[in-house]
């Protein structure tokens, strides 16, 4: 899988990656000529129509710039201002998003829960509601589980209907933020349905970027109701394309042939090299399961300073601790193999 860039590839994060060919080929065509704005437009009815085709179910799709605007927006429509969000203790809503749940839903309160691997428990789940219930504490309505997690997990099939099973018996709804969605399907491979809204998934946003398109995430909704008025919270939040053809379009050249699922394939199975070929290295350790397209490693100081200057970037703040190594659509296998002889060298 090459790519132009005469660059050194970077393990620091999958937004770091250029455009995919399918979605650049499908901005390319969707820019031909005149189309109407704000979604009227053949190719965003293409793409809402491929996502249901993909997930074999009605679901209401709509079209945002980013992970932040799309999370926060669909909290919001599953939450009243005196509503708490739960969520595991790491996820990206509350770790990364500067407030922006709470913000977008009027000061929803984001409840923390723990949980091993990035994953949250029913139990955990349960206490949270049932600690309190009285007028004073923000009453718990939503689940938010983030696929893959932080820490580069994946919720199996099982777990999430757990999850969801539990989330209804105590009147919650289910948001899932699938920033990498795609590669949690390539893992696990299951079809879409089978952990969404078949396992109780009320809202799914959906990650475009970090699979190779430049800008763009779709917010699936499963449970219709919850997705009533949402054009108007999109048009308020500066989140209503004028030409949002140049947002659904490359979802189009990703989803008519599969490209989605090839390209977080592709990613996964770098990062199983990279994860293997550390772990035989003395002085690298593997914090957690390399269960996505994620590497989670503890490495001395020396040896991240020494990667640093060598051009290697990636991020160590990332996650519970230690360094991340994040692999894209577009990373190669000389990528991995060079990052791994230069920790060999420095290692001495």
């Amino acid at each position: 899988m090459k790519t132009n860039n005469s660059k050194k590839r970077s393990f620091a994060s999958d937004n770091n990656a250029g455009v995919c060919p399918e979605a650049w080929a499908a901005m390319e065509a969707a820019n031909a000529g005149h189309a109407t704005g704000y979604g009227d437009d053949a190719w965003t009815e293409r793409a809402a129509d491929l996502f249901r085709d993909l997930f074999e179910t009605d679901c209401e799709v709509f079209f945002v710039f980013n992970g932040t605007a799309a999370n926060s927006l669909a909290l919001s429509s599953m939450c009243q201002s005196y509503h708490s969000i739960l969520c595991h203790e790491w996820a990206h809503v509350e770790r990364d998003e500067c407030g922006a749940p709470e913000f977008f839903s009027n000061g929803t309160k984001v409840l923390l829960l723990p949980g091993e691997e990035g994953k949250i428990q029913s139990a955990a789940i349960r206490m949270a509601v049932q600690r309190r219930t009285d007028i004073h504490y923000p009453k718990p309505r939503a689940v938010s589980l983030t696929q893959a997690t932080e820490m580069g997990t994946v919720y199996t099939v099982e777990e999430i209907q757990t999850i969801a099973t539990t989330a209804r018996a105590l009147g919650l709804t289910v948001h899932m933020d699938g920033a990498r969605f795609a590669n949690a399907v390539a893992t696990l491979a299951v079809t879409p349905k089978e952990i969404t809204w078949q396992a109780g998934v009320d809202v799914l946003c959906f990650g475009g970027t970090k699979n190779g398109i430049a800008v763009g995430e779709a917010v699936l909704f499963f449970n219709h109701e919850l997705a009533r008025e949402f054009d108007f919270r999109c048009k308020q939040a500066g989140q209503l394309a004028s030409k949002m053809r140049y947002l659904s379009a490359p979802w189009v050249g990703m989803l008519e042939e599969g490209a989605w699922l090839r390209h977080a394939g592709h990613a996964n199975q770098m990062a199983t090299l990279l994860e293997q070929s550390l772990r035989a290295i003395i002085g690298v350790e593997i914090l957690h399961p390399c269960q996505a397209n994620a590497v989670f490693v503890q490495m001395p100081e020396t040896l991240i300073e020494g990667l640093h200057e060598r051009g290697w970037w990636f991020y160590t703040f990332i996650g519970s601790g230690g360094c991340r190594l994040m692999c894209s659509w577009d990373t190669e296998t000389n990528d991995v193999l060079a990052f791994v002889k230069d920790v060999e060298e420095l290692l001495g």
